[in-house]
């Protein structure tokens, strides 16, 4: 797949909850087109939206209507198909990788082990041969031995990142990944997310508050009350 190739497609992507009688569309008739090696984010208010978006995009979450095209393959169906749950597992683990707000480390398990803790599970064929390179090139190899407790809130953000990476993914979805940190570490996360893209083609996906990082992506889109557009 090319540089410019279409990566992640949706059209029409809805999702609608109830709340009593009322109907609330969360995402509202989104459609948009990534390409391979975009750095996409997402910036909007408290409610945008921007959140339950990244889900449907990541296959964390079902839509209400509307269609997800994932490298050409169709994995939501405007009637309401889907793939299933076995299929959607499998590319959640080999195409995608999430980093969240929150680190989820275990505080019991050294900097390196939290790393390679998707191989517990899973070990996608060719990926993580290199994990000390990987936590070089993130600035965290002096710290392979550290447990959690013991290095700051970048450092542990660098290896949540670090095990999004590990198994190769094709595309990464970051959801407010500078939420808990200062202005300096969240720049540092941000250039970190670029490089990345720049460098490896690797497809990134980011949410965020911040409208300074936000607009060091590629491409810019703003949510408001469910629906989206492209800032130009």
């Amino acid at each position: 797949m090319s540089r410019n190739a279409v990566s992640l497609e949706a059209k029409n992507l809805t999702k609608t909850y109830h709340r009593g009688s009322e109907e609330i569309a969360a995402v509202r008739d989104v459609s948009l087109s990534i390409n391979k090696g975009d750095f996409v984010s997402f910036i909007g208010p408290s409610g945008s939206g921007k959140t339950t978006l990244v889900h449907l995009l990541g296959c964390l979450d079902n839509p209400t209507s509307g269609e997800l095209v994932l490298g050409g393959r169709q994995i939501f169906s405007g009637n309401g198909k889907q793939l299933s749950e076995r299929t959607l597992t499998g590319i959640r683990r080999d195409v995608f990788g999430y980093i969240f707000q929150n680190f989820y480390l275990i505080p019991t398990l050294t900097v390196i082990e939290n790393v390679m803790l998707p191989f517990t599970f899973y070990r996608k064929p060719g990926a993580g041969k290199d994990v000390m390179g990987l936590l070089k090139l993130l600035g965290i190899d002096h710290r392979r031995d550290h447990l959690p407790g013991r290095i700051s809130g970048g450092e542990m953000q660098r290896v949540a990142i670090a095990r999004s990476l590990v198994n190769s993914p094709e595309i990464l979805f970051a959801d407010e990944p500078t939420g808990n940190l200062d202005t300096k570490r969240s720049a540092e996360i941000v250039q970190i997310l670029k490089d990345l893209s720049k460098d490896s083609g690797l497809t990134v996906i980011m949410v965020s508050h911040n409208l300074e990082l936000a607009s060091q992506a590629d491409r810019q889109f703003e949510m408001r009350d469910g629906g989206i557009s492209e800032r130009l």
